[in-house]
Protein backbone atom coordinates (compact mmCIF):
# COMPACT_ATOMS: atom_id res chain seq x y z
CA UNK A 1 0.00 0.00 0.00
CA UNK A 2 1.62 3.30 -0.79
CA UNK A 3 2.31 5.16 2.41
CA UNK A 4 0.52 8.45 1.01
CA UNK A 5 -2.88 6.33 0.97
CA UNK A 6 -3.05 6.42 4.92
CA UNK A 7 -2.91 9.47 6.14
CA UNK A 8 -0.78 9.68 8.82
CA UNK A 9 -3.50 11.06 11.57
CA UNK A 10 -5.67 8.06 10.71
CA UNK A 11 -3.07 5.73 12.62
CA UNK A 12 -3.99 4.66 16.32
CA UNK A 13 -2.05 2.44 18.75
CA UNK A 14 -3.84 -0.99 19.76
CA UNK A 15 -5.34 -1.44 23.18
CA UNK A 16 -3.84 -4.55 22.69
CA UNK A 17 -0.45 -3.58 22.56
CA UNK A 18 2.21 -3.31 24.96
CA UNK A 19 2.90 -0.51 27.00
CA UNK A 20 6.90 -1.07 27.46
CA UNK A 21 6.53 -0.55 23.40
CA UNK A 22 8.04 -4.02 22.54
CA UNK A 23 4.70 -5.26 20.74
CA UNK A 24 3.13 -2.32 19.13
CA UNK A 25 0.53 -2.41 16.53
CA UNK A 26 -0.91 0.52 14.84
CA UNK A 27 -4.38 0.66 13.22
CA UNK A 28 -6.22 2.45 10.60
CA UNK A 29 -9.79 2.17 9.42
CA UNK A 30 -10.12 2.49 5.46
CA UNK A 31 -13.92 2.58 5.72
CA UNK A 32 -14.32 4.42 2.49
CA UNK A 33 -12.87 1.46 1.09
CA UNK A 34 -14.47 -1.47 3.47
CA UNK A 35 -10.50 -2.30 4.74
CA UNK A 36 -8.60 -1.76 7.78
CA UNK A 37 -4.76 -1.16 7.73
CA UNK A 38 -2.30 -2.55 10.37
CA UNK A 39 1.42 -1.36 10.39
CA UNK A 40 4.52 -2.10 13.43
CA UNK A 41 4.27 1.22 15.17
CA UNK A 42 7.60 0.97 15.19
CA UNK A 43 8.70 0.81 11.38
CA UNK A 44 6.03 3.56 10.81
CA UNK A 45 7.68 3.74 7.05
CA UNK A 46 7.32 -0.18 6.58
CA UNK A 47 4.68 -2.18 5.24
CA UNK A 48 1.05 -2.24 6.29
CA UNK A 49 -1.25 -4.95 5.93
CA UNK A 50 -4.98 -4.87 4.20
CA UNK A 51 -7.87 -6.65 5.33
CA UNK A 52 -11.14 -6.50 4.56
CA UNK A 53 -13.54 -4.88 7.92
CA UNK A 54 -15.69 -7.86 8.30
CA UNK A 55 -12.19 -10.18 8.57
CA UNK A 56 -10.24 -7.66 10.79
CA UNK A 57 -13.74 -7.44 13.33
CA UNK A 58 -13.96 -10.97 13.36
CA UNK A 59 -10.44 -11.34 14.43
CA UNK A 60 -10.50 -9.02 16.86
CA UNK A 61 -14.12 -10.67 18.42
CA UNK A 62 -12.20 -13.53 18.61
CA UNK A 63 -9.45 -12.10 20.40
CA UNK A 64 -11.74 -10.59 23.08
CA UNK A 65 -13.30 -13.82 23.25
CA UNK A 66 -10.14 -15.07 24.48
CA UNK A 67 -9.93 -17.96 21.56
CA UNK A 68 -5.72 -17.15 20.67
CA UNK A 69 -5.02 -17.97 24.38
CA UNK A 70 -2.85 -15.33 25.72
Amino acid sequence: MPKHVVPEGAWFKSSYSQDNGTNCVEVADLASTGQVAVRDSKDKAGPALLFPTESFAAFVAAVRGGRFGG
